[in-house]
């Protein structure tokens, strides 16, 4: 039987985890000759069942993991368990696998799990030479080789001293392990705070998309009945100054939380800095034992491809911000195209042209009694064809019941002129008080 192309299963068992008692090798010479195939004799004991993918290997003295094999067969699994002569089992090695040094070696029988269940005593493959051929015929020949045979007892004495030291030495690498395996495991503890963090930034702004939509609606419905409440503005003027001081105390409160937003981003940044330099720690860590341990560095690039993950999904973040960014710039053009349309409306209403804040744009630059700048176009043209000057003329006064012009009209009409009105909730600023006009229509926005 020739050696197989694929791999035998291992492991990163070290010696004090094996169990070599439970196969045992029969008929182990001291020295095989190089050149001839060599027959491997094992006999399991009555406890122990063989599996499938279960081998033997030739593995040189000193060995510390089974990945260190020289060669190996597999195990042929016996038809019948409980039958006596099945027990007894052999597999033959050919000449070309074999080492070709005078090293010392020694079978193993692993199992499918990478756990050594048997070990023969060690072995030499050399010629064989006259000195291997002992004939006693004089005692003097028989005292020499009850001396050899103390020199081998002192010899094997020394190698059990040297398996124990390599057990110490791989409990204490084990021990190390476990070590290393629970700070993986606190790290990835981190990372799981971590993303719950950004996921609860994730709802946040969420929410606050959903805010800003319910807002432009209702801006729109706003609009719809800006043309109703025009004629109780001014009866409104006291209460809606009180108003504003609410409004501009709400504006400093957003303000505030737009400030505390930052802060949380802040410390989120800081953080996942922090995550990143502990990461950079551990790498260096598992680089030092990436040799004896696979298995962690596997778990450690785990651990990075969910840091970069998470960076990936922060940049999502930012992307939707800067979207609600331009979302909010492009509500307040469309708050200044409906200043302008409220100032070419309070024109028709019979107020002055030239004292309005804001100039309605000329019939010979946007087309035929149509503004190119409203999006839902001009919802008072039909106003602006039926009316006349003549008609708002004749209107009575609602104060001395005089039709046409009086002084009472008069003085309303300028009122009006040396007002400002807000286009989102109708509220009326004094024509000095431009900059906090524009202020109070920019917290709209908001």
């Amino acid at each position: 039987m020739e050696k197989t192309i694929e791999d035998p299963p291992t492991s990163a068992v070290l010696l004090d985890h094996c169990h070599f008692s439970q196969v045992i090798f029969n008929s182990v010479e001291k020295f095989y000759i190089p050149g001839g195939d060599v027959t491997c004799r094992y006999t399991f004991t009555q406890h122990f069942i063989p599996r499938q993918k279960d081998w033997i290997g030739i593995f040189r003295v000193g060995w510390k993991t089974v990945r260190e094999y020289y060669t190996f067969m597999w195990v042929t699994l016996p038809i019948d368990l409980n039958n006596k002569s099945a027990k007894q089992q052999e597999v033959q090695f050919k000449a070309y696998y074999l080492p070709k040094d005078d090293e010392y070696y020694q079978f193993c029988y692993v199992d499918q799990d990478g756990v050594v269940r048997g070990a023969s005593i060690p072995f030499q493959f050399r010629p064989e030479n006259e000195e291997d051929i002992l004939v006693v015929t004089t005692q003097g020949e028989v005292e020499e080789i009850e001396q050899h045979n103390k020199e081998l007892c002192k010899e094997n004495q020394e190698l059990k001293d040297s398996c124990v030291s390599l057990q110490k030495q791989n409990s204490d690498m084990q021990a190390e392990l476990q070590k290393k395996q629970e700070e993986l495991e606190t790290l990835q503890s981190i990372n799981k705070k971590l993303e719950l963090k950004v996921k609860e930034q994730k709802d946040y702004w969420e929410t606050e998309l959903l805010q800003l939509k319910e807002q432009n609606q209702k801006m729109s419905s706003e609009n719809e009945k800006m043309g109703i409440r025009v004629d109780q503005l001014q009866a409104q003027l006291s209460t809606q100054e009180k108003e504003m001081e609410k409004l501009v105390q709400g504006d400093q409160d957003k303000t505030e939380q737009l400030e505390h937003l930052k802060k949380e981003n802040g410390h989120l940044f800081l953080s996942l800095t922090e995550q990143r330099k502990d990461q950079k720690k551990l790498e260096q860590t598992v680089e030092e034992m990436k040799q004896n341990e696979t298995t962690a560095m596997k778990k450690q690039q785990e651990l990075m491809d969910e840091n970069f993950d998470l960076s990936r999904r922060l940049s999502e973040k930012k992307l939707i911000c800067n979207a609600l960014q331009r979302e909010k710039e492009r509500l307040e053009g469309e708050n200044d195209l409906l200043k302008r349309e409220n100032s070419r409306l309070l024109s028709y209403m019979g107020l002055d042209f030239n004292s309005l804040p804001y100039q309605v744009p000329t019939s010979d630059e946007g087309g035929a009694g149509q503004n190119p700048g409203l999006v839902y176009g001009n919802p008072y043209s039909g106003i602006q064809e039926s009316s006349s000057p003549s008609q708002l003329s004749i209107k009575k006064c609602p104060i001395c019941k005089a039709d046409g012009i009086c002084d009472h009209t008069l003085e309303q009409q300028q009122m009006q002129a040396l007002c400002l009105n807000c286009p989102i909730c109708d509220k009326i600023f004094p024509a000095t008080e431009k900059q906090i006009f524009e202020d109070h229509v920019f917290c709209h926005s908001l």
